[in-house]
């Protein structure tokens, strides 16, 4: 207990003494304020600086960029132009396709939803449309692209499989994205655009002439490579905007329309055309020859009225076509065409009045010249022939015999016949303009060697194209007027107007005097019992024409191996209109004689030919020129050739 004091009172407890109340001083306002206004002062210039940078300074690039991620631009192909004969019957026509395009920007992780959409794509793609599977996946992954082709010119079959494709991959990722998946779609960015497929109505008819166009657009042979820019037209352009991979009907664009094709109209007769195909295919295939073409040629107006080879290829499926046989043999061959080639040589003797179809021509089993020996196809007696019969039994030795006549020496001789085989057309192209033509190969005279200047008169050392040696026959039944073969007869454009093609050119070779000279000489070929063509004559009908067999240089091996056959006419011998000529190179069943196995050839054609244009024999009796004659003394008999 405390103590009290003495006085009894309590003594108050010790007591601190309280302190005085402390003074919270706040500082001065404003340097804060000033320090935040001038901060949110510098953020608000930063966003002004960047706004004015993106709508004023770098407005243009920004938007250029915007344009560029939200238009898409792509070609509008312009439907290619119609081939046609000279009736107007398709030869090659254009059908409605589909080109499959895809946007690669959709097939990448973030747009798919799926890690590995272009390989899952292009496996679900490739069987379809018939592509390799890493080529498909290397396009969909085209950086920086809104736009990729696939797979041009599809058949709507092939682009309704892939949207039925494209709706069970729809329909899986909107199940997926209800059951809180991602809702991955490895097919939404294919799509297609309308184009158009090439066709050809006949298969491989007039393939060789025709050509095909390539997995581009463009002619890969043919007329479609010729004239692959009349036909093709001129292609358009389209430019929209686009949102997920679906054009905005709201938004702007802009179209420039394809311009179509013009459509081609040629000189080729289908039904003639088919009879041609039809008889070469068949010997060719019976003879088990590498190779064979047959020309049909108007006489008059140069227009070729079937071009056929052996064997050809189908257009509508390159895949199955033989290498070797893409392309037009009878234009893009040289061979050394034989004694087709003799009506030149007799065409030069008779012009330059060395001889006349009378002149007796004594032709020995064997005649040395130069460093050969030179021989006819067929051991024989000493023949009497006329000139006439020179060239209706084929001789070789007769024709070196009759062109020797051209000049005072050998050397001057060459130079006149080189002369008419230029005039003829030989060794310069043939006026067509088609691609891959050749011209031939003619030496100048000065180059022949020793032996070859003997070998030309015949047919042997020089080389020609099939249609040199048909406009050969065409220039002598024309009159001797050579006109320059056609093979289009003009284009008909966008606006419906027809064009012609040019005029050909015209350039006389012989008088016509000579040329119906030849043209009853001729006859005597087919006509005559000593003839070499007895297989080409057509009942009612006058027929002039010519065999040949020569040899052949292999082109593998650059040496002579087999022979080329071949025939070569015109018909009616006495008003010309119809020029048809064939060769079959290296047979090697049965015959090889020209008048063995192309005579039949042109018997087939030509009276086609002749009853599908409606023309009539003239009625008129041959003149039937001597073959032979008698020397003095006791005539020796003769053999007939075989070729």
């Amino acid at each position: 207990p405390a103590q009290r004091p003495a006085s009894g009172r309590p003594r108050p407890s010790a007591r601190p003494a309280p302190r005085p109340p402390r003074t919270i001083r706040l500082g001065r306002p404003r340097p804060r304020l000033r320090l935040v206004s001038l901060g949110l002062t510098l953020v608000m210039l930063a966003f002004t600086a960047r706004l004015l940078q993106v709508q004023a300074v770098d407005a243009g690039a920004y938007a250029a960029k915007a344009e560029k991620n939200r238009y898409l631009s792509h070609t509008l192909a312009a439907e290619r132009g119609e081939i046609t004969d000279r009736s107007g019957v398709s030869l090659a026509t254009s059908v409605d396709a589909h080109d499959i395009t895809a946007d690669p920007k959709m097939f990448t992780p973030e747009e798919s939803k799926a890690q590995d959409a272009p390989e899952q794509a292009a496996a679900l793609l490739a069987p379809i449309l018939a592509e390799d599977v890493d080529v498909l996946v290397k396009k969909l992954k085209t950086p920086k692209s809104r736009y990729t082709v696939l797979a041009r010119r599809q058949t709507p079959q092939v682009w309704n499989q892939i949207k039925d494709l494209k709706s069970v991959y729809a329909q899986k990722a909107r199940a997926d994205k209800r059951d809180g998946g991602p809702g991955a779609n490895v097919l939404a960015g294919v799509f297609q655009e309308a184009s158009s497929k090439r066709v050809y109505p006949n298969g491989d008819l007039a393939a060789g002439i025709l050509g095909f166009v390539k997995a581009d657009g463009h002619g890969g042979g043919g007329i479609e490579s010729m004239l692959d820019k009349a036909l093709a037209g001129q292609d358009g352009k389209i430019t929209y905007a686009q949102s997920g991979g679906r054009r905005v009907p709201t938004a702007t664009s802009s179209e420039t329309p394809a311009v179509p094709g013009s459509d081609v109209e040629l000189t080729v007769d289908r039904d003639i055309q088919w009879a041609a195909q039809q008889a070469i295919s068949d010997q060719v295939a019976e003879s088990r020859a590498d190779r064979g073409y047959v020309i049909v040629q108007n006489t008059r107006t140069g227009e070729i009225l079937a071009m056929a080879n052996a064997p050809g290829f189908d257009p509508n499926d390159l895949s199955q076509a033989n290498a070797a046989a893409l392309g037009n043999a009878a234009l893009q061959d040289a061979y050394e065409p034989g004694s087709t080639a003799k009506v030149m040589s007799m065409a030069a003797v008779l012009e330059e009045g060395a001889a006349t179809p009378d002149t007796h021509v004594v032709v020995p089993n064997r005649l040395h010249r130069g460093d050969r020996l030179f021989k006819d196809d067929i051991d024989h007696p000493t023949w009497y022939l006329t000139l006439n019969g020179v060239l209706a039994k084929s001789s070789n030795i007769g024709t070196i015999l009759a062109t020797g006549q051209l000049g005072k020496t050998q050397r001057e001789a060459n130079q006149v016949l080189y002369s008419y085989l230029r005039k003829f057309g030989i060794g310069s192209p043939t006026g067509l303009g088609y691609p891959g033509e050749t011209p031939g190969i003619l030496a100048k005279p000065q180059d022949w060697s020793t032996s070859k200047q003997f070998t030309v008169p015949f047919g042997q050392g020089f080389s020609i194209n099939a249609l040199q040696a048909a406009s050969v026959y065409s220039t002598i039944a024309n009159g001797g007027v050579r006109v320059e073969p056609t093979l289009v007869r003009g284009a008909k454009g966008p606006d419906g107007r027809f064009t012609p093609a040019r005029a050909p050119e015209e350039t006389r070779v012989v008088s016509e005097k000579t040329a119906r000279t030849l043209a009853a000489m001729l006859e005597s070929v087919v006509d005559d019992e000593e003839g070499t063509g007895n297989k080409a004559q057509i009942p009612g009908y006058r027929v002039a024409g010519k065999t040949g067999t020569a040899n052949r240089v292999d082109p593998e091996l650059g040496r002579y191996k087999g022979y080329t056959a071949s025939f070569a006419g015109f018909a009616p011998a006495d008003d010309p209109q119809i020029t048809v000529y064939c060769a079959i190179q290296n047979p090697t069943r049965g015959s090889y004689f020209g008048g063995q196995i192309c005579g039949p050839i042109y018997q087939k054609v030509m009276q086609f030919a002749l009853k599908t244009l409606k023309v009539a024999p003239t009625g008129k009796d041959p003149a039937r020129l001597p073959v032979t004659f008698e020397p003095k003394g006791k005539p020796e008999k003769t053999a007939k050739p075989g070729t």
